[in-house]
């Protein structure tokens, strides 16, 4: 079986991916302790749940429960994390490859979806914590601003802002200046203080 390519979400889920593997290795040691954008992470605890969610897409893709990985993976040597993220990474690739998981229903932890669904959504999760981490270590510069675009526009959905609670992921919408970048915006609209 083809998968249609207008209805593929691997292109676009490999660019959040490709843009992420940048931010991960582009991470010094001595930045590990920097504070994020994201609520409880500093970068070492975000690099450790952006392996964790590939860890988890790679699992669920065969079938499998992903309940059991930790929603951050620690025991990663400071100078492995971008090694830990590209064998992840690999992984997922592999598993995804075959066109028809894309219709498969896949169990995450927080909801059952298609395949092609939960790799679109995954995408822009790859796309805010690739903006967390360029945050984070002042290299904002070279984010991909339709990433950006397709994001804002897939949380004004999946998330609204009257579906929202102090115990969900995403905080009250923050006010964003008119001319503000893409990237700005939606971490506004994500509850993040860019």
């Amino acid at each position: 079986m083809t998968t249609d390519t207008a209805d593929d979400p691997r292109p676009t889920f490999a660019r959040a991916l490709d843009q992420a593997g940048r931010q991960v290795a582009a991470v010094g040691p001595d930045e590990l302790g920097n504070r994020t954008p994201c609520a409880d992470y500093d970068v070492r605890a975000l690099l450790g749940h952006v392996v964790a969610v590939l860890h988890k897409l790679a699992r669920v893709g065969v079938g499998e429960d992903a309940r059991g990985i930790p929603d951050v993976i620690g025991g990663i040597a400071d100078d492995g994390w971008a090694s830990a993220f590209t064998r992840a990474r690999s992984e997922v690739d592999r598993v995804w490859a075959d066109d028809e998981r894309l219709d498969r229903m896949v169990q995450l932890p927080w909801a059952t979806l298609p395949g092609r669904t939960a790799l679109d959504v995954y995408t822009h999760e790859f796309t805010v914590h690739s903006w967390d981490l360029a945050h984070a270590t002042r290299r904002l510069a070279g984010l991909d601003p339709d990433l950006a675009e397709q994001a804002l526009d897939a949380f004004s959905k999946l998330a609204p802002p009257e579906d929202r609670s102090e115990r969900g992921p995403f905080s009250a919408v923050v006010t964003a200046s008119d001319d503000a970048d893409v990237y700005t915006r939606l971490a506004a609209y994500l509850g993040r203080r860019p």
